[in-house]
């Protein structure tokens, strides 16, 4: 069974499985995060969703180059969660299937290339409070928390 974050489940909602993947990405004792400004404001671990027919591994490089403008080295899978959300941008209520990763950072190509989109680095304590679902907050502390 996957783990659940988020909002309850409303039985008579049709939801539409949206597959995703998203990175812990960690450097020098500090994480990078995304800040996405649109739809609502709020910090993010970087990734999204899988295109179809797309491998998850080059979903994963080429979201976070859209996010955050960097290279990763070869991401290592961690766990994964679900999440049942409102997209506002797309206008559906979405089942998230999240498998999240970790990788270090390697080569930074420029700012990000997705609209409204930052790439910010700060602390892991920091990262902790300000990102915007409680399944990022809950991989980001496993991979911090040293095991």
């Amino acid at each position: 069974m996957i783990r659940r974050f988020g909002e309850a489940i409303v039985r008579e909602r049709a939801y539409k499985r949206r597959p995703g993947v998203y990175a812990v990405l960690v450097r020098g004792g500090e994480v990078l995060v995304t800040h996405q400004a649109r739809p609502v404001p709020e910090y993010q671990l970087p990734g999204g969703g899988i295109d179809p027919g797309e491998h998850p591994i080059a979903a994963l490089h080429r979201e976070v180059y859209e996010e955050t403008g960097w290279r990763i080295a070869p991401p290592q899978r961690i766990g994964a969660y679900r999440r049942f959300t409102y997209m506002p941008e797309y206008d559906i209520w979405a089942e998230k299937l999240c498998t999240i990763y970790v990788a270090r950072p390697v080569l930074r190509l420029g700012p990000p290339s997705e609209p409204g989109h930052s790439a910010v680095w700060m602390a892991p304590a920091e990262a902790a409070e300000l990102l915007g679902n409680a399944g990022d907050r809950a991989y980001l502390a496993w991979v911090f928390s040293g095991k």
